[in-house]
């Protein structure tokens, strides 16, 4: 089959401007760029909360079932989530017209079965970031039991795709280990790519940003979610500010950027959660709280940033550390998860451990060395072009759907 010919259809279920999304469009963009026919069908897409990629007509964006609710009364998250996938598939499949050879969905895997009622069955090709039953907290007998049909549901169907993917070699044994029926299942990884045209253009400066004189930036990127850890980069900046002369301190900045969606709830509330704790700890007129900014605002500020904080303990993979290293900005991470497989200790960032000191003393060794900024921003945006390209990102998921469209 010609390239050209193969229709590849993306089943993603909120379209934002999370991690997921973002390799949800560029493995778009990659299939693409190779010829190949691309839609994205989602629950939701709001394009003034999005990735500027999907705005153009050149990437076909579907939305159905934005009416389903996202909750019930604030609970059943899970259960809602499903039954808009299922929707969205069962649109696609009966109502759309729109013919497919291979969809790429990923996330919520309650939809494959909806994708076999195809009269000439389809390939299907699911991308595990991370299980979506190790996402959540049961601490409670009643969440238990909610929970045990949709984990079982989750291993049943996630079983039934042609091929699995995963983004990183941690994810693959966390994969083993939740999921015991699918140890047959060939799992291939897929490192997620970084497009890096987009931060190879010219930037502006941060006039305006954060107070004058604040020549040593800090940067955290994350979504205003608990399970980010938010706080250890509030935390890790008062022990540096005991680390540090009053002179020196006067120089540094945090820059607290994170994806907002003011329908969810915890958003809203883990914002307010950390701009008290900055106010407790003393550290409001340090700190600067971004939401929902935008593609170009991110590339200027990691090309004016001393080093990113990425906080997230066990983060399946992890694409802002990549990005990050790309534009020559050295990574503190948590040694966990997926930054093991991208950050070299000591050579691209610190790999420290989640503690306020840890991070601080890392912090204070970027902060008071710029020659050592220089050299792990360079080794770092080396590693980036070695091993995350966008070209050997596309060139193995183009092979993936080849395989599966023959």
């Amino acid at each position: 089959m010609r390239s050209s010919m193969v229709r590849v259809v993306f089943l993603h279920p909120d379209l934002g401007i999370g991690g997921a999304e973002r390799l949800v469009v560029d493995a778009a963009v990659a299939l693409r760029s190779r010829g190949c026919s691309v839609q994205i069908w989602t629950a939701h897409h709001d394009p003034q909360h999005c990735f500027s990629e999907t705005l153009s007509p050149d990437l076909p964006v579907v939305c159905v079932g934005d009416w389903l609710p996202i909750s019930i009364c604030g609970y059943f998250h899970a259960v809602c989530a499903y039954f808009r996938m299922i929707y969205v598939a069962l649109y696609l499949v009966f109502l759309s017209g729109v013919e497919f050879d291979v969809v790429f969905c990923d996330q919520v895997s309650a939809c494959i079965p909806v994708l076999r009622l195809v009269r000439h069955r389809k390939k299907v090709l699911f991308y595990c970031h991370f299980p979506d039953q190790l996402l959540t907290q049961r601490h409670s007998l009643l969440k238990r039991l909610y929970r045990a049909p949709i984990d079982r549901l989750e291993e049943l169907t996630t079983g039934m795709a042609d091929l699995v993917v995963v983004n990183s070699q941690f994810t693959a044994g966390v994969f083993r280990q939740t999921f015991p029926k699918l140890v047959t299942i060939h799992l291939d990884i897929l490192y997620p790519s970084l497009n890096t045209a987009a931060f190879d253009e010219e930037v502006d400066d941060l006039r305006g940003l954060v107070p004058e004189g604040r020549s040593v930036l800090f940067l955290s990127i994350n979504r205003y979610e608990r399970k980010k850890n938010l706080p250890l980069a509030l935390r890790a900046l008062a022990a540096l500010k005991t680390r540090m002369s009053d002179a020196r301190w006067e120089q540094v900045h945090l820059v607290l950027a994170g994806g907002y969606d003011e329908r969810v709830a915890e958003n809203v509330q883990h914002y307010e959660e950390l701009r008290s704790l900055a106010v407790s700890l003393d550290l409001e007129e340090h700190v600067t709280f971004l939401r929902s900014f935008s593609d170009r605002l991110k590339v200027v500020l990691l090309h004016s940033s001393a080093c990113v904080l990425y906080t997230p303990s066990g983060e399946h993979f992890g694409i802002v550390p990549v990005e990050a290293m790309y534009t020559c900005c050295p990574v503190i991470a948590v040694a966990s998860g997926g930054p093991l497989e991208s950050v070299v200790h000591g050579e691209t960032g610190f790999l420290c451990e989640p503690t306020p000191e840890s991070f601080s003393e890392a912090m204070e060794r970027l902060a008071t060395d710029a020659g050592l900024r220089v050299h792990m921003g360079q080794a770092g945006r080396a590693r980036v072009l070695e091993r995350f390209s966008l070209q050997a990102f596309a060139d193995q998921l183009y092979a993936h759907v080849l395989s599966l469209a023959n």
